[in-house]
This record gives structure tokens, sequence and C-alpha cells, in this order.
């Protein structure tokens, strides 16, 4: 059986070079560039910048098979984020807006206590062969 080989995407939404690579050179505020991330992976974990829970939700789904990319946000960008997210399409999947926030589907699934507690049961895996985020 193959693994996935993990790497590590790490974004920022600062006004750097990295940002400027990430919206392809367009001029976006950190809310569009969020949700065109999310809109773009079947899998994503937005976090704050530096938490460690962002790591551990990463590591559980590399285990899984799954390669998530990380984007994280710096504080002051927070609710704009969290606000923006919650009047697009993209904060209707059901779940809390809480950091880590783990989009599938292009939907908010949850936090870490959400992707555990599916784990656990059971029912993560076919959660992200829906998603499209694993093939097995």
């Amino acid at each position: 059986m193959h693994q996935a080989i993990p790497y590590a995407y790490r974004t920022t939404v600062t006004p750097t070079t990295r940002d400027h690579y990430i919206t392809g050179g367009m001029n976006l505020n950190p809310s569009n560039t969020v949700i065109k991330l999310v809109s773009q992976n079947a899998v994503i974990i937005i976090g704050q910048r530096g938490c460690c829970m962002c790591h551990v939700v990463q590591r559980l789904l590399q285990s899984l098979g799954v390669n998530p990319p990380v984007h994280e946000i710096d504080e002051h960008h927070e609710t704009a984020i969290v606000t923006a997210c919650l009047l697009s399409h993209v904060g209707k999947g059901g779940g809390t807006m809480q950091f880590p926030m783990v989009f599938v589907g292009g939907k908010l699934f949850g936090g870490l206590e959400k992707i555990i507690a599916t784990h656990i049961s059971g029912e993560l895996v076919p959660i992200l062969k829906d998603a499209g985020a694993l093939w097995l």
C-alpha cells in the first residue's frame, strides 16, 4: 500500500510575496483569498498563525492519506474571515466557527473536536472519499 508523501503547504494572509503568489497576483482582501482557497481544495485547514491544533488536524488527515493545505491567518484578520465565511456559501456546512476551521468539499466541517469525533466513530474516511480527498 502506498502512503501519501507529507509536505508542508502553509500560507499566510499578509501583504507579502507569498500572498501575491497565492492570489495569482491579484489584489484580494484576506476574506476573498480564504473563500477562493476553500473552493479550490477538497480539504483545507484554516487556523491562526502558530496554532498547534492546526498541526494536530493536519497530521491526523495525513495519517489517513489526505494532504490538506494549511492556511494561517493573522489575528487582526480573524473577524473579517469568519464574517465572510458566514455570509458566503462556505460557512453553511453545519459546523461552528472555531479555529482551526476544517473545510471539506467546500463547506465548513468543523474544528478539531469534530474531526477527532468523526474519526473515532469511523465516519471520517467516507466523508473524505465523498469530497474527493481520498481515492481508496
